[in-house]
C-alpha cells in the first residue's frame, strides 16, 4: 500500500470514527503536563483567591506567537471538556489563557465543586499533536 493511499485510509477512518485530528504543531512523546496545586479532592476557601499552579515536564514554556520546537504555553481549562483538538483554544471563563508563559495564577471560584485541567496549546492556541493535556481534578470550595 503506498503512503499516499495509507494517508487517506487512517484520515477517512478518523472522520467516519467522529475522532478530532490534533493540531499541526507536534508535541514530544514523553510530554507530562500536571497540576501541581491545588491536589486532586483539595478543599479550598473561598475567601481568598485560590493559586494554582502550573507543572510540565519533558516539553518548555513559550509566549503565544512564538513558534519553537517543543513548547507551547498553558490554557486552564475551568468546569468544562477538552475543547476540539485540531481548532483553537476558546478564550472565555472557562478557558482560561496563559500567552505570557506563565506557569501560575491566581483563580477565584464560587463555592461548590469544580473541575481543573491543563491543556498546552502552540503559538497559535491549538493543541500539539498529540494533544498535551493534564488530568482533570476536582476540588471544592467552601
Amino acid at each position: 500500500m503506498n503512503k499516499a493511499y495509507a494517508a487517506v485510509v487512517i484520515l477517512f477512518s478518523a472522520l467516519l470514527s467522529g475522532t478530532a485530528l490534533a493540531g499541526p504543531t507536534p508535541a514530544p512523546p514523553n510530554a507530562y503536563l500536571y497540576i501541581g496545586w491545588p491536589n486532586d479532592g483539595e478543599v479550598v476557601s473561598h475567601d481568598k483567591p485560590i493559586r494554582v499552579w502550573f507543572g510540565l515536564r519533558n516539553m518548555g514554556v513559550a509566549p503565544k506567537g512564538v513558534k519553537f520546537p517543543n513548547t507551547g504555553h498553558h490554557h486552564l481549562l475551568i468546569d468544562t471538556e477538552l475543547p476540539s483538538a485540531d481548532q483553537e483554544i476558546p478564550s472565555d471563563r472557562n478557558h482560561l489563557h496563559f500567552g505570557a508563559g506563565e506557569t501560575e495564577t491566581q483563580i477565584e471560584l464560587p463555592p461548590g465543586k469544580h473541575t481543573l485541567q491543563l491543556l498546552m496549546g502552540d503559538d497559535k492556541h491549538i493543541p500539539h499533536n498529540p494533544p498535551v493535556h493534564s488530568k482533570k481534578i476536582t476540588i471544592t470550595v467552601k
